[in-house]
């Protein structure tokens, strides 16, 4: 017997006209280029998306096309995000900071038939054009006064193709397996790979980002999304902020800069914020130095990379709880949050550190396991390591044109590439990557772990920790790291007796290097591959 309710598309239409009716005078607040502050309200954006739709309707696409961005955080991306899903295209938002050689790549991959694009990356654009033929037009998010001058072909301007449209726009019924975004991974190891997003799945995951333990959005929250919107979606903020009537603050270009982060958080009362660690290492540095708070601020998640102990303590001084959160492209992204301050209390001071670094416990929504080499599942005791697995409806199946993966090879699951532990009540911790896993004279070192340690010390920037073979014990740690401004006098033999008493004392890194920065991919994740070959010929002193 079936239940007897109705069965109405999960779509993201559907959170455009629940915004636009229900929260229609929430603001907008965006900078832009062309406008340092720019604000409206969400019935505005999507009146403004109407007319977007209607210029695109002229453009002869078929379902599925894909229009590409090149784009930061701004109300004109978010236009786009939903003129292009809504209209039963896909929203293809593609990452600026990657090789040109990897942007030309993604959008011959993903047949791109127009690419939207802001004038910051008119260089970019330009430089890819002719390697991309099937692009039918080029869109500059800007208005005909500030339109740059291109030798480009077939280059529109945003403000006139909006402007040329009507306000009253019929979206088609869309089912709700329809897909509605992609993007790509950043390809550290061969081609970048296309995730496509479904309407249900990106609706299913911007209810699971809302609850109270992930990042418990309402319409009392002032939103400034930092994690880029070309970023697996902002980790769905586009999404979650109009569902739940939650004011929207896009920092535009400017979320690397920590005194435009500083008054857009203080101007706009904002309570909530996501990024990855650089931008709040950014963001504290600016507030030590100018004296400044964000009392408004509740709290931040922080994903992307590994968080350090250092931020969430400086973020403690202002009263702000930092949340850690973990989840890839391929899970769109969230897949697990850290909420343990809600439980301060149970823990002494030294457990709490040691619990908040954790990458926090699956949402529900989110299966995870672990396993060992030989696919044998393993105990959540906190102690247990092996490969992480997870699935759920809003984590992909297969990738976009990829007959098979790897990382699909266990029907109905998807290797994540991460090791980890899960102890009894949840919280799991990611130790490694698969590939980066160091394994001395047969027992296994957490490089994350002495990593952690390592950016707890005063002096320390950034540091990392890669496997170097070692004659005797085949393999052992090497520690990379990068002094900060206070600390070019920190020696080798200082930083190691700062590891004592804090790890193993034979997981202790054998030797130490510093240079001057770490490589990064272009979503700041550390980039081993290149650490490892950096150091290829290193040999660790006698």
């Amino acid at each position: 017997m079936n239940g007897l309710m109705m069965n109405v598309p999960l779509s993201v239409t559907s959170i455009m006209e629940h915004a636009e009716r229900v929260n229609g005078n929430v603001e907008i607040v965006s900078v832009t280029g062309d406008n340092p502050r720019h604000r409206y309200t969400y019935r505005d954006a999507f009146l403004r998306t109407r007319q977007l739709a209607n210029g695109l309707a002229g453009w002869g696409l078929a379902q599925g096309d894909r229009i590409a961005t090149l784009a930061w955080n701004d109300y004109r991306h978010f236009e786009t995000y939903y003129a292009a899903a809504c209209s039963g295209y896909v929203c293809h938002t593609i990452n600026p900071r990657l090789f040109p050689e990897q942007v030309a790549y993604i959008i011959n991959h993903a047949e791109d038939q127009y690419v939207f694009f802001d004038p910051d990356f008119l260089p970019l654009v330009e430089s890819v054009a002719a390697e991309c033929p099937g692009v039918k037009g080029w869109i500059i998010l800007t208005n005909e006064a500030h339109m740059p001058g291109t030798s480009l072909p077939r280059v529109q301007c945003y403000e006139t193709l909006v402007a040329a449209g009507d306000g009253v726009f019929e979206w088609p019924q869309l089912d709700e397996n329809t897909a509605c975004a992609l993007c790509y991974t950043s390809g550290t190891t061969g081609n970048p790979k296309g995730v496509l997003y479904s309407h249900r799945s990106t609706m299913l995951h911007a209810y699971a980002t809302m609850m109270p333990d992930a990042m418990g959005l309402s319409s009392r929250d002032v939103v400034l999304p930092i994690v880029p919107m070309f970023h697996v979606n902002a980790w769905g903020t586009p999404y979650s902020c109009p569902m739940a009537g939650a004011k929207l603050v896009f920092p535009g270009g400017k979320m690397g800069d920590g005194a435009t982060l500083a008054a857009l958080i203080n101007e706009e009362g904002v309570t909530m914020s996501a990024g990855v660690p650089t931008v709040w290492l950014g963001l504290i540095a600016y507030l030590k130095s100018s004296g400044l708070r964000v009392d408004t601020l509740d709290r931040i998640i922080v994903g992307g990379a590994a968080c350090p102990l250092s931020i969430m303590e400086d973020f403690d001084k202002y009263g702000v709880e930092t949340r850690v959160g973990w989840g890839m492209t391929e899970m769109s992204p969230l897949g697990s949050v850290n909420s343990s301050p809600a439980d301060r209390e149970r823990y002494s001071d030294e457990e709490f550190a040691k619990v908040r670094l954790k990458a926090g416990r699956p949402i529900f929504g989110v299966e995870m396991k672990i396993v060992s080499d030989t696919g044998a599942e393993q105990p959540w005791d906190g102690v247990a390591f092996g490969s992480l697995k997870v699935r759920g409806p809003w984590i992909c199946s297969s990738y976009f044109k990829l007959d098979s993966s790897d990382a699909h090879a266990e029907e109905g699951w998807f290797e994540t590439g991460d090791v980890a532990t899960i102890d009894a009540q949840g919280y799991m911790a990611i130790t490694d990557r698969t590939k980066d896993v160091i394994k001395s004279g047969g027992e296994w070192i957490s490089s994350i772990e002495v990593e952690n340690v390592a950016t707890d010390h005063p002096k320390v920037a950034e540091a990392a920790v890669i496997g170097h073979f070692h004659p005797k014990w085949s393999e052992r740690p090497l520690l990379i790291v990068v002094r900060n401004a206070d600390g070019q006098d920190l020696t080798a033999a200082e930083m190691l007796a700062w590891f004592d008493g804090k790890i193993a004392k034979w997981w202790t890194p054998e030797a130490v290097e510093f240079v001057d920065e770490l490589p990064h991919t272009a979503t700041g994740k550390l980039q081993k591959v290149t650490l490892r070959q950096m150091f290829k010929d290193y040999s660790f002193p006698g």
